[in-house]
């Protein structure tokens, strides 16, 4: 006999909405959904509503957008929804009093293979650490941040020249139909979980910083050109220019690596009319796409065009 599910969603961007579409879509009740506060963004400082706002306003969904989610008034709010199952997705860790509440629990999609890369930033570091698979996990929480058993997994290749841009939207599709399938399975008490393996080999997901996102010259040209194309298009990599004198903050969207002896300094840049090259360890990175303060996003052609390179510019 199927479970009569009071299903609340919680998550806010663009990842978590493809979830909760899928779960419109199957026709699941969806009760309550929460999200992040609106936050003030752009020149006007404007309030902008979060991804999975907009989308459960679009479907006429009850939304709430607490502060503190110990506060004695949310609490009694989420409980009002008499939700009996809680969904999880790309949103904030949970106190106690929140993920204990629901009879059939609150479950997580993280976006790994667990236990690898438990953290904030899982499809980032698989790109960057040049990883073959990942894949998504269903998880019941518990105390701890990304461990507690797992319902269900699904795995998928990443391709030689993934971004983490091009991953997000491949699992976000794969973690749709798995988070739909554990409501299925949920629904119909089939759920089976297991504790997470025990591994000495932990690969970890940080939350992603100004620090960690920083081109270190030093590393090989496909160490490189993975670190790029993980932190792309979001929060991007960057590194310092320094030429007359100056210092620049360029970010780097899309680069081409090639491996090749030579005797330039990590770092050094050289161009040409339609090229611009920097030398690391083993090699050199062609600059496909970049951004430098002041102009927007684009093509290293088109910024060639109007911008020069000085002949003792280096990048470190």
């Amino acid at each position: 006999m199927k479970k009569n599910l009071r299903i609340v969603f919680m998550g806010t961007p663009d990842f978590a909405v493809g979830v909760l579409k899928k779960l419109v879509e199957g026709k699941k009740n969806i009760v309550g959904v929460i999200t992040a506060p609106d936050k003030p963004a752009g020149r006007g400082r404007k309030l902008h509503a979060s991804a999975v706002k907009k989308f459960a306003a679009e479907k006429n969904l009850p939304v709430l957008q607490p502060t503190n989610l110990k506060s004695e008034a949310f609490l009694e709010e989420l409980k009002a929804l008499q939700a009996n199952l809680q969904i999880v997705v790309a949103f904030r860790m949970l106190p106690k009093a929140v993920w204990q509440m629901p009879a059939y629990g609150t479950f997580n999609l993280h976006a790994s293979l667990l236990p690898q890369y438990r953290g904030a930033a899982p499809i980032n570091w698989a790109v960057m650490n040049r990883e073959k698979k990942t894949g998504v996990t269903t998880f019941f929480i518990d105390e701890k941040i990304d461990t507690g058993e797992i319902i269900l997994a699904s795995e998928i290749a990443i391709e030689e020249r993934e971004t983490a841009g091009s991953l997000h939207d491949k699992l976000m599709v794969l973690g749709s139909k798995l988070v739909l399938e554990t409501v299925n399975r949920i629904e119909t008490s089939e759920v089976k979980t297991l504790p997470q393996p025990k591994t000495e080999t932990f690969k970890e997901a940080p939350k992603l910083t100004s620090e960690n996102t920083r081109i270190d010259w030093n590393r090989s040209v496909s160490d490189i050109d993975a670190f790029i194309r993980g932190l792309s298009p979001y929060p991007v990599a960057w590194t310092e220019v320094h030429m007359n004198g100056e210092t620049l903050m360029m970010k780097i969207y899309e680069a081409e690596s090639l491996e090749e002896k030579h005797s330039e300094v990590p770092g050094s840049i050289s161009t040409t009319k339609k090229e611009l090259k920097i030398a690391a360890k083993n090699g050199f990175l062609f600059i496909k796409e970049l951004q430098l303060p002041g102009k927007r996003k684009m093509a290293t052609l088109s910024l060639l065009n109007g911008f020069t390179f000085t002949k003792d510019a280096k990048v470190m």
